[in-house]
């Protein structure tokens, strides 16, 4: 792995675990040290982290993780509800038997994750959410949309979206990515695009019902 991959890898993967903490100072100096790298791809890890909303840049301080308030975060399920519903559209349309069998794989573990629910399971479930959706930005070809998206999938990740999921919504979750999959497979654009859309809807409504909205 290039030392920038692993310095990206290092600072996202302390994002989404809670390592780095919305609203805290990340230097360089710490990176390199915890990706054992030098500085200067740690910049590189930085401006690209920055690039896709997890980082901003504050005078004086620095990289500094972001934090997403309410508005925040109903900005970013609107653009995703409206965007990811037509990558899984140009999915159907172009997916591979390869990418369909990825997609069905990362979607029957999702299940079981969901089922079981052993411990470290929301970690787990995380991991292969973010999976299932770049494999679907993958299977869509599309590499201005793929950019587009590149922050607003992980941003929810950090809302931590899935420890505030109930049993049953977790369920739902894990079934709507099978159908996709179905949806996928079948090459239905249209019944790719509604699942999605209503995927995405489901997701807003659990993270207001968390947020104590009616």
């Amino acid at each position: 792995m290039r030392a920038a991959e692993r310095a990206y890898a290092t600072v996202r993967d302390g994002i989404l675990c809670g390592t780095y903490a919305a609203g805290s100072r990340i230097t360089e100096t710490e990176v390199a040290q915890a990706a054992g790298v030098s500085r200067t791809p740690v910049r590189e890890a930085l401006r690209r982290l920055h690039a896709e909303g997890l980082l901003e840049f504050e005078p004086n301080h620095g990289a500094v993780v972001a934090a997403f308030e309410r508005k925040d975060a109903e900005e970013i399920f609107e653009l995703r509800a409206l965007l990811e519903p037509i990558s899984a559209r140009r999915a159907a349309e172009r997916a591979t038997p390869a990418l369909v069998a990825e997609l069905r794989a990362l979607a029957e573990q999702q299940i079981k994750e969901s089922t079981r629910r052993a411990p470290g399971y929301i970690a787990r479930i995380g991991e292969l959410n973010d999976r299932f959706h770049r494999t679907i930005q993958r299977a869509a070809d599309s590499p201005r949309l793929a950019k587009t998206l590149a922050g607003l999938i992980d941003a929810p990740l950090i809302l931590r979206t899935f420890a505030q999921y109930a049993p049953g919504e977790l369920q739902r979750s894990a079934d709507q990515h099978l159908e996709l999959v179905q949806a996928i497979e079948a090459h239905d654009g249209a019944w790719a695009h509604s699942v999605m859309h209503a995927h995405i809807l489901a997701a807003r409504a659990t993270y207001l019902r968390a947020r104590g909205s009616r």
